[in-house]
């Protein structure tokens, strides 16, 4: 019997034919199962995600997508943001079937089983292939960190809750409070 060689890293390719029905992303080679989002991640999401397509329509900026959609970041690297936005400029990177390249803003929703990976390995995939903004949001301690790429990969820029107006680097103009967003979750 052969014993799997750990050095062997899956590919889009590979990815490509998982099964439709599962939820996955290829991370470094790794083929990882992603659990079903809960209610609050989900309503959360669906929020967030509305405030910000709508802010994009209405100021003509770009598009808005919700998971799952694949983002291609490499042969061995397939993610699945929450959310993810795409400015007009970056438009040829949008394709039928995924992303093929660095979105320019990425939002991860923390829950128990991706707090982790999401804080440490997606903060330094997304710097290293070059998405602009990245926010994680908990809805444990009701705050998003607002992270924006520097010369030594993501920089906070703030930590928002309660009652404080979020904004973006990213999209000048966009504010949301997020104690709105938090009573509802």
């Amino acid at each position: 019997m052969a014993i799997p060689d750990p050095a062997v890293k899956f590919t889009v390719q590979d990815y490509s034919n998982t099964p439709e029905d599962k939820r996955c992303e290829l991370l470094d080679g790794e083929l990882i199962t992603a659990t079903v989002p809960g209610e609050i991640h989900q309503s959360f999401s669906a929020q967030l995600g509305w405030r910000l397509v709508q802010f994009a329509s209405e100021n003509s900026l770009g598009r808005v997508y919700h998971a799952p959609f694949d983002v291609v970041l490499s042969d061995t690297d397939v993610v699945q943001p929450d959310l993810l936005f795409v400015s007009n400029e970056r438009s040829q990177i949008i394709t039928p079937e995924n992303i093929r390249g660095a979105p320019d803003l990425v939002v991860e929703i923390l829950s128990p089983s991706t707090a982790t990976r999401d804080r440490t390995f997606k903060r330094t995939l997304y710097a290293r292939h070059g998405v602009k903004e990245y926010w994680l949001v908990d809805t444990t301690e009701k705050d998003v960190t607002v992270l924006l790429l520097g010369d030594r990969g993501f920089e906070v820029v703030d930590v928002y809750g309660g009652s404080e107006a979020m904004t973006s680097p990213t999209l000048p103009g966009f504010r949301l409070t997020l104690d709105d967003m938090f009573l509802t979750v």
